[in-house]
């Protein structure tokens, strides 16, 4: 049996290196919520921690909404998902406690303004540093308590057509070990090196531009992110797809729409012409997919499903914000869609279902595309990018997005203390830079997950929260009110003094 008898969040204020902007919004500093649990398993404590940047304009995609708010309601959803996690006592196995974790925040939400997206993030936080716990108290790896379920997935109370089957009669019977990396070129990234202004010129030692990125990293797959404005987004792929095409032949890309095609018509409107333009003749024929072109209002409503089939020739399309629910899959599926996404802060379990819903549909016809793809939410270490990397690789996804150390300069706004941790015991993944901080070691395009992989839930060795507020300078690098501690527990956050988005 296995109950959770404590859990506590602490945050740290991050800043980019460069603005990235995406849809609505362009993020240049952000809140980093780590999230602690005391798990007691067959009465033996246990702690496991999670961690999240409190990402503003994508939970809820709403340009009225202040800043302000919405950190105030990521924080009251999480509060809420961790007062649940404690309430409701003892449970047979790890699945079951989130389960019910996420059936009495469901049922509490539905009184509340907060979307499903928003709400199921909270439980996305307990459920990781719950899993994280599990893993150490059992000293066993994240892939071999899915692979042998110790987590006691039942994928029929996810899916019922599930129902019977194992995550190990669905999921690759080894997981990924090394895993490409899908870079993000946001909306606002610059293309060529000679396009970059001296003035914004960084001295951190990482590429800047999409240009100097592929250099830098040996890079082969890409997301791209479309604004909507077809004149300048046609411009600006023609620009992108004559830098990849420079640079290699070996390369894949997926389009990202962002929820900005307000119609289906729109969307097809710029897909024919992006498809039939004859400068991106070669480069389309690289495309695997596209991300949530439209509104999470209309992506799966009725109107939109007739007209998707309607569309025969539609390209292969996935659910990304829509996949808010746990039968949002099955729906968007019978919308015409090929697939969704998976980030962890969406839930772990329910990705897990959805890779094995997938599969078996495969499985059963495969003259179809069914598709899931490795999302990132800026994802940075020391604990968000592990545990996301130990979930995609688990899955057996071959790419994964990863943008979180192109607009953060790795792990540099840390404590010194967790860098020289994270470099020590994950010196696959890391690598030291000139200016003495870790961050991702991208070789060949490609992330080294061995450690990742080896440690209980993609962490060798947890972090001491605790230590960042003793001073350590490192820590304060960056951050915008230097008088106040960066790194404090949660009640004493101000929301006011963090409104750091332009839109």
């Amino acid at each position: 049996m296995i109950r959770i008898i404590g859990a506590d969040t602490f945050v740290i204020e991050l800043c980019t290196r460069m603005p990235f902007r995406y849809g609505i919004a362009e993020l240049t500093q952000t809140p980093h919520l780590f999230c602690r649990v005391e798990l007691e398993v067959d009465g033996r404590r246990s702690a496991g921690i999670a961690a999240d940047s409190l990402v503003p304009k994508w939970f809820t995609k709403d340009p009225a909404q202040r800043y302000e708010d919405e950190i105030a309601a990521m924080l009251a959803v999480i509060e809420q998902a961790m007062a649940f996690a404690k309430q409701i006592g003892a449970a047979p196995d790890v699945f079951d406690l989130w389960l019910k974790l996420y059936r009495a925040q469901e049922q509490w939400a539905a009184a509340t303004p907060h979307p499903p997206l928003l709400w199921n993030f909270g439980v996305s936080l307990v459920e990781r540093a719950m899993i994280d716990a599990y893993c150490r108290a059992t000293k066993t790896t994240f892939s071999a308590a899915v692979r042998d379920n110790h987590l006691g997935v039942d994928l029929g109370r996810v899916h019922a057509e599930l129902a019977g089957y194992s995550p190990a009669d669905l999921l690759t019977p080894e997981p990924s070990r090394q895993i490409f990396v899908r870079h993000t070129v946001g909306l606002s990234d610059y293309l060529a090196e000679a396009d970059l202004p001296e003035n914004e010129r960084l001295c951190d030692g990482l590429p800047q531009t999409l240009e100097t990125s592929i250099a830098t990293y040996g890079l082969q797959y890409f997301k791209i992110k479309v604004s909507g404005d077809d004149e300048r987004d046609l411009a600006r792929l023609i620009e992108i797809a004559r830098i990849i095409e420079a640079a290699t032949s070996d390369f894949a890309f997926t389009l990202d729409g962002n929820e900005q095609y307000k119609t289906v018509a729109a969307f097809r409107d710029f897909w024919n012409r992006f498809s039939t333009e004859p400068e991106l003749a070669e480069f389309m024929r690289q495309l695997l997919f596209i991300e949530q072109p439209f509104p999470r209002t209309i992506a799966l409503s009725d109107a939109t499903r007739q007209d998707l089939w309607r569309w025969h020739d539609r390209p292969p399309m996935i659910i990304d914000e829509s996949d808010a629910e746990l039968g949002s899959l099955p729906r968007a599926l019978d919308c015409g869609y090929a697939g969704t996404s998976h980030k962890n802060c969406k839930g772990v379990f329910k990705g897990l279902a959805n890779a094995c819903l997938l599969k078996k549909r495969r499985r059963d016809d495969p003259g179809e595309t069914y598709l899931l793809s490795g999302e990132d939410l800026a994802n940075v270490g020391p604990v968000a990018l592990l545990q996301d990397l130990a979930v995609m690789a688990t899955l057996g996804l071959s790419h994964v997005e990863r943008n979180g150390h192109h607009y953060f300069a790795g792990l540099s706004m840390f404590p010194a203390a967790w860098q020289t941790q994270m470099q020590a015991t994950h010196p696959d993944l890391y690598r030291q830079t000139e200016n003495g901080w870790p961050t991702l070691a991208i070789k060949e395009g490609r992330l080294s997950l061995d450690t990742v992989m080896q440690s209980p839930f993609g962490i060798s060795q947890q972090i001491d929260l605790h230590m960042a507020g003793s001073g350590d300078t490192a820590i304060a690098k960056g951050f915008v009110n230097s008088q106040t501690p960066p790194f404090r527990d949660i009640q004493t956050l101000s929301p006011t003094s963090l409104n750091h988005i332009s839109l």
